[in-house]
């Protein structure tokens, strides 16, 4: 794409214009006024910011596949997992300043933090099931489908033999090893809160169980998570021709480095604004935190969601990058929770964190199933 640096540019102004114009203004009114202004943060930010941000990691990460050789889906997992990961840790950040003054606040910014960067796996895990679905059906009918039903503007599948570049049996065996070792990790997190995290002592303002990520254990799944990428960070996929002639294929490593760096920044500035607003949003409608972080977690992980959905309808062999992004955005979305544990601000109930873990673990296990459904189209060859 032209002028891609300007885009990221843009997005930043965007981003700071967010951070110093609209939640400053919020913050300062009161009544309908600053309710509305929370509800632009979250639209704009997510929906405009956000999205155009994880267009821009989509163009760079295949090129910095083929040029480093490290995993396209690793790359694409530090750049789609960084909104949700910076909305965590903004708001975990944001209760350990509250925790001494108002103890109630600082629970309620963590219960954000946690479920924010839990939830969102959510959304990503079951939009990549739904991918590979509907990919796995038109497989089978050997016609293009569309991805929604009666729905054009979502974009249309083809089978795998009219792919341009194939995904390799390699990658996608890769992409059912990282999604189940997101399964143990998942497990272990959810394990640790309820064995060592219960907080006995109660909390004013809260009612029913709360349960921690303890700092050692925190730590302990921090060194899983960056040996897990380690072990995983080889690319298993050919080089795809659009790859070869696009904008950035073009430029340097540092150019395209400093575009990702511009939109970091980006993302870091519309994180706090959107926590503050959720935070806001929350308070006023009396909606319970976990509620408000999960739905956070949505716009958080949108990007991941783009990615994964433009790689599965615009096929040049980046299905198998795509899915193995999807288990690393999620385990560097883990990663993210435990450097917040480790640094002391991550909670949850315990309904909240049981239907949780329950879905993400359910979604994972999906995940799984449509993937080697996808294998055996290789396996019947």
């Amino acid at each position: 794409m032209k002028n891609s640096f300007s885009k990221a540019i843009v997005l930043l102004i965007a981003a700071a214009f967010i951070r110093w114009g609209l939640l400053v203004w919020m913050e300062e009114s009161s009544g309908w006024v600053s309710l509305v202004l929370a509800a632009v943060i979250l639209l704009f930010g997510g929906f405009v910011v956000l999205k155009q941000i994880a267009e821009i990691i989509e163009e760079t990460t295949g090129v910095l596949s083929v040029r480093t050789k490290i995993a396209g889906g690793l790359l694409q997992s530090f750049g789609t997992a960084f909104p949700d990961m910076i909305l965590g840790l903004v708001a975990a950040v944001i209760s350990l300043q509250t925790k001494d003054t108002d103890l109630t606040l600082a629970i309620n910014y963590a219960i954000i933090a946690a479920a924010t960067t839990f939830g969102s796996n959510i959304y990503n895990i079951g939009h990549a099931v739904w991918c590979i679905y509907r990919q796995n059906i038109a497989d089978q009918l050997q016609r293009p489908l569309l991805m929604f039903p009666g729905l054009k503007s979502g974009g249309t599948l083809l089978p795998i033999a009219q792919h341009k570049t194939k995904p390799t049996i390699n990658e996608i065996n890769n992409a059912i090893d990282i999604s189940m070792s997101l399964t143990v990790l998942t497990a272990v997190v959810a394990l640790a809160m309820v064995i060592f995290g219960q907080v006995k002592e109660p909390i004013p303002g809260l009612s029913g169980d709360l349960y921690q990520l303890v700092q050692p254990v925190g730590g302990v799944i921090l060194v899983l998570c960056i040996l897990v990428m380690y072990f995983f960070r080889h690319s298993h996929r050919p080089e795809s021709p659009e790859e070869s002639t696009g904008y950035f294929h073009a430029r340097s490593s540092w150019f395209i480095f400093l575009n990702l760096a511009v939109a970091g920044l980006a993302i870091l500035f519309t994180a706090e604004s959107m926590v503050k607003a959720i935070e806001y949003l929350a308070h006023i409608s009396h909606l319970p935190y976990v509620i408000a972080g999960v739905a956070a977690g949505f716009i958080g992980c949108l990007g991941e969601m783009i990615v994964v959905h433009n790689f599965s309808v615009n096929p040049t062999g980046r299905i198998g990058d795509a899915i193995v992004g999807v288990a690393m955005d999620n385990i560097v979305t883990l990663m993210g929770a435990s450097i917040v544990a480790v640094i002391g601000g991550i909670f949850l109930g315990g309904n909240a964190l049981i239907l949780i873990f329950v879905i993400i673990l359910t979604l994972n296990t999906a995940l799984v199933w449509q993937m080697s459904k996808l294998k055996n189209i290789y396996i019947k060859k």
